[in-house]
C-alpha cells in the first residue's frame, strides 16, 4: 500500500515534556560510540571552548527527534508498515551544539514520499529548540518502507 501523499507537509506538535539534556547521558553517549573528546565529559575543557557546560556529540540529538518522529511513523492516516522499514539516511543542520542542561523541544513535519523501484522513501524533518524557542538543531531523517514482494504465478511453479 503506498503512502499517502497528501500528508506532506503535515506536521506533529511537539511530545511533552520538552527532553531535559543531563551531563551523565552525554557522558553515557560519548562513551558509547567511543568519542573521547573532553568537551562530552569535562566542564572545564567544554568551557574552554566558550560553552557553558558539557557539550553533546553531534549524532546525540537523535534519539531525541526519533522519539518526536514515531507521531510520524504510527499516524494511521500515512500508512506505513514499520515492520517493512529501513533507516535510509540522516543528517543535521546545527545552529549550535546540544549542551547540558538544554530542554528540548522537536516538531516534525513530512517533507517528502516518494515510489522508486517499488519501495517508499519518507523524508522527516525535525525543528529542534530549546525552551525559549531558539533553534538549536533541524534533523533530516528518511525511512525507506521496502516493497512487498508478490508471490510468483503459480502456473509458473509447474514448468
Amino acid at each position: 500500500m503506498a503512502l499517502d501523499q497528501s500528508l506532506v507537509g503535515r506536521s506533529y506538535p511537539p511530545v511533552e515534556p520538552p527532553y531535559e539534556v543531563g551531563r551523565e547521558k552525554i557522558r553515557e553517549f560519548a562513551a558509547a560510540i567511543g568519542d573521547g573528546n573532553p568537551v562530552y565529559t569535562d566542564r572545564e575543557a567544554a568551557g574552554e571552548l566558550g560553552y557553558p557546560d558539557v557539550i553533546a556529540p553531534p549524532t546525540f540529538v537523535f534519539s531525541i527527534a526519533f522519539q518526536a518522529a514515531q507521531q510520524v511513523i504510527q499516524d494511521p492516516e500515512l500508512g506505513l508498515d514499520y515492520s517493512r522499514v529501513v533507516h535510509g539516511d540522516q543528517r543535521f543542520e546545527y545552529a549550535r551544539p546540544v549542551r547540558a542542561g538544554d530542554r528540548l523541544s522537536v516538531t516534525s513535519t513530512i517533507e517528502s514520499i516518494a515510489s522508486r523501484a517499488g519501495n517508499e522513501f519518507l523524508d522527516v524533518r525535525g525543528e529542534v529548540v530549546d525552551e525559549s524557542g531558539e533553534r538549536v538543531v533541524t534533523t533530516f531523517l528518511k525511512l525507506v518502507a521496502r516493497r512487498v514482494e508478490q508471490p510468483q504465478d503459480s502456473t509458473e511453479e509447474g514448468k
